[in-house]
């Protein structure tokens, strides 16, 4: 049996011209099954696990495996499904002629959504998506790599990336921070960037229990939406509003992973009960 260095090393071999190096930003090639290696010989090997760190300088994330996991178990419970449909909707249109469709996922965490809407959409597709993801937390990246197999997984940094030029038909940027210069540069000209950003409405049940300030309790995106529409030549636009059902059992992962219990006591976090939690996001894809 194939050890998983050996499965990462063939996968990346194929799609090796997705590659630039970080550092001088020559192509790269997959060297034998242990490294990605530059004309100028920088060498990033190929850790046993299957992704490569291709950060240049130490770099610290304030997310931890322990909310990988809580975040991996609450999207595979699968309240984000109706998200990753109408993803995968954007992501095959038109593409049928094709027969490959290139995927990237910037700020990929533990790879839940790259791996849910690649799935969804290869439903709908009769050609291929190779899906490739980035994070700069390696704990989220190390993570992807123990349950998503056959797909590219990088430690990377949003602006000294490992990624060419015109190297893919899609980057998606969802609930993550963003660089649209350097997503612009590494989408192909008739290709397309999604980002998803939290509505007003967004886990507005856990904003309400824990934020007595009614301007807490709302969440706005309205710069981030203005930011990505000066981007891009063209931007359509979409809110995706529902109740999607909290089965006790995935509730404290789902506490875990939102930022607004991380602070709270945990008898509090214990009491609680959420039969239901509202999804409300924005889903921006822009284009040129």
């Amino acid at each position: 049996m194939k050890k998983q260095k050996e499965i990462a090393a063939e996968y990346m071999h194929r799609f090796e011209s997705i590659f630039r190096c970080p550092v001088c930003s020559r192509p790269m090639q997959v060297a034998g099954k242990g490294s990605v290696v530059c004309e100028k010989r920088h060498t990033f090997d190929i850790a046993k696990q299957g992704y490569v760190n291709f950060l240049t300088s130490p770099a610290n994330s304030k997310y931890d495996k322990a909310l990988f996991d809580a975040r991996r178990t609450v999207i595979q419970a699968g309240i984000y499904q109706p998200l990753h449909e109408r993803i995968a909707d954007w992501v095959t249109q038109e593409k049928h002629e094709h027969e490959l469709v290139r995927m990237l996922d910037m700020g990929s965490g533990e790879g839940s959504h790259l791996a849910r809407i690649q799935q969804t959409a290869a439903s709908l597709f009769d050609g291929e998506i190779a899906a490739a993801g980035m994070d700069i937390a390696k704990d989220g990246v190390l993570a992807a790599t123990k349950q998503y197999k056959e797909m590219i997984w990088c430690v990377g940094d949003l602006a000294r990336h490992p990624f060419a030029a015109d190297a893919f038909d899609v980057v998606l940027n969802i609930f993550s921070p963003a660089n649209y210069v350097e997503f612009k540069k590494i989408c192909k000209p008739d290709g397309m960037v999604v980002k998803v950003l939290p509505h007003a409405g967004y886990l507005q049940e856990l904003r309400n229990l824990f934020y007595e300030d009614e301007e807490k309790q709302h969440y706005t995106n309205e710069l981030t939406v203005e930011r990505f529409m000066e981007s891009f030549a063209k931007v359509e636009k979409q809110r995706l509003t529902y109740k999607a059902e909290v089965d006790p059992s995935f509730l404290p992962a789902l506490l875990q992973m939102s930022p607004l219990s991380w602070h709270q006591d945990e008898n509090t976090l214990r009491d609680i009960h959420l039969p239901e939690i509202t999804i409300d996001v924005e889903i921006l894809l822009g284009q040129g």
